[in-house]
């Protein structure tokens, strides 16, 4: 079961941990629906174990105390509303926590003013950061040794992710659950949570180092080399073989760490980039069906609508017309 914390500070924007907590239970709903349901734990954690107060009013009572937290594979930092100085200098314990939480490998999200959280662990020193607009120089100011990328809205240091607004940081937990379940969850939250058609996160993020949510490095280098032959033939016990293991080892390896086989990851990452080829490019679907690895339109039809519950053709139309709309 992966752990996600949702940490709470007074002054919070509401939205900022409301909105990505009904996401991924949104996720995990879609994911039980398709049958490959990994249940998630979301944790809310004040510093007290007090409420939170937020900035419309309203409090949020945590389920524990930072004390009583347990160890996440996810944290999201809220956005303050304006000057985070005071609640930064009362989280010194926090600042510790989320140390030691980079340190065993969680991956961390922070979202506008929350960034200075981030900012003030070391975590994001030498490495790319964004926040709120309106907060640049004084971030540039306070946090000198970190890379400041104002023309993005998003960035990713290998596992520490920032986001300069509550719909950046939506399309920062799309990301996330992709990597969690699949394209397939990813795309049925996106839809439901996003009436317009977004840019793919890889598209929109300044990034630093490839993030993957499991710490086997040599599946990892298996999925960044999937990622860069996938539009070639692929024997997967050629793959098997360059990693140096066995058929049987690799396949092992690859579910344990990743929850999909390598050949269900391969699809899934030629399906996603024959989505964004789709959306972006005039190509016909048969001159994309050959640029991710398919010689049989038929089989990547039925493949594609497996996924993403819609045909190639179907999804072009609509993301064309959701695109003309938004545009006019």
């Amino acid at each position: 079961m992966r752990t996600v914390t949702f940490l709470l500070i007074d002054q919070m924007l509401a939205t900022a941990t409301v909105l990505p907590l009904e996401m991924l239970r949104g996720a995990e709903s879609r994911a039980r629906v398709e049958g490959g349901a990994q249940p998630l734990r979301l944790v809310t954690v004040s510093l007290d174990g007090k409420p939170a107060t937020t900035r419309s009013g309203f409090s949020f009572t945590p389920d524990t105390s930072l004390a009583e937290a347990p160890d996440s594979d996810i944290i999201y930092i809220p956005a303050l509303w304006r000057n985070p100085r005071p609640a930064l200098r009362r989280s010194g314990p926090l600042l510790q926590w989320l140390q030691r939480q980079a340190a065993a490998g969680a991956a961390i999200t922070a979202v506008g003013t929350g960034v200075c959280f981030l900012a003030a662990t070391g975590l994001l020193d030498g490495k790319p950061a964004t926040t709120h607009w309106h907060y640049f120089d004084r971030f540039a100011s306070d946090y000198p040794q970190v890379k400041l990328k104002r023309q993005y809205f998003i960035t990713q240091a290998d596992k520490l992710f920032c986001a300069a607004s509550v719909n950046a940081l939506a399309d920062v937990t799309v990301h996330l659950i992709r990597q969690l379940y699949s394209p397939a969850v990813a795309s049925h939250v996106e839809r439901n949570f996003s009436h317009e058609i977004r840019r793919p996160f890889e598209e929109i993020a300044y990034s630093e180092g490839a993030v993957h949510l499991h710490p086997d490095e040599e599946i990892v280098q298996a999925q960044t080399w999937l990622k860069e032959h996938c539009g070639e033939e692929v024997r997967l016990s050629e793959v098997a073989s360059y990693f140096d293991m066995s058929v049987r080892s690799f396949n092992r390896r690859f579910k344990l760490a990743t929850g999909q086989t390598p050949l269900q990851y391969l699809q899934n990452v030629r399906v996603d980039m024959a989505r964004e080829l789709l959306q972006s490019t005039n190509l016909s679907v048969n001159e994309i069906a050959e640029k991710v690895g398919y010689q049989d339109m038929g089989h990547f039809t039925a493949l594609f609508k497996k996924f993403l519950s819609t045909t190639p053709s179907e999804y072009r139309t609509t993301v064309r017309a959701k695109l003309f709309r938004v545009n006019t």
